[in-house]
C-alpha cells in the first residue's frame, strides 16, 4: 500500500477544473497555549498542537483557526473531510484561494509554497 504524503494536490473530475490541497494532520489536542501550532511537518503528516480540548468540536474548530491563519486562507475555505472524531484528519483547501491574484503556478510550487509556510511557522514555535 503506497503511502500519501502530508500535503497533496488532487485534480477534480473535468467539468470542474477545481483543485484541493489536502493536508493530512494528526492533532494534539490539549497543549499548552505556548505550543499551540505547527509542532513538525513530516513526510506522513503535519502534526499540530492546538490547546483546545477534544470535546464538543473544539478542537477542530482550534484546528481550522490555526491553519487558516498559518496559510493566510480564511477559515471558510478550510474544511475537515475525514477524522472529524479522531486525532487523524484530513483538512481539505480548495487551492484557488492561494492562486488568487497570481499566476497560476506548477503543481509542485503550490506543495512548496504550503509547505514551506507550515515549516516557517514550525521554526517560529521553537
Amino acid at each position: 500500500m503506497a503511502s500519501r504524503g502530508a500535503i497533496t494536490l488532487v485534480r477534480k473530475s473535468k467539468p470542474s477544473p477545481a483543485e484541493i490541497l489536502q493536508l493530512r494532520c494528526h492533532v494534539r489536542p490539549g497543549a499548552s497555549r505556548a505550543r499551540e501550532g505547527v509542532a513538525a511537518v513530516t513526510d506522513e503528516s503535519v502534526e499540530l498542537c492546538v490547546a483546545a480540548p477534544p470535546q464538543d468540536g473544539k478542537a477542530n474548530k482550534a484546528v481550522i483557526e490555526i491553519l487558516s491563519e498559518i496559510l493566510g486562507v480564511a477559515k471558510s475555505d478550510l474544511q475537515i473531510t475525514h477524522g472529524m472524531k479522531s486525532r487523524d484528519k484530513t483538512v481539505s483547501v480548495a487551492s484557488a484561494c492561494f492562486r488568487r491574484g497570481k499566476d497560476a503556478g506548477a503543481d509542485e510550487d503550490l506543495v512548496a509554497m504550503v509547505r514551506k509556510k507550515l515549516l516557517s511557522q514550525e521554526a517560529s514555535e521553537s
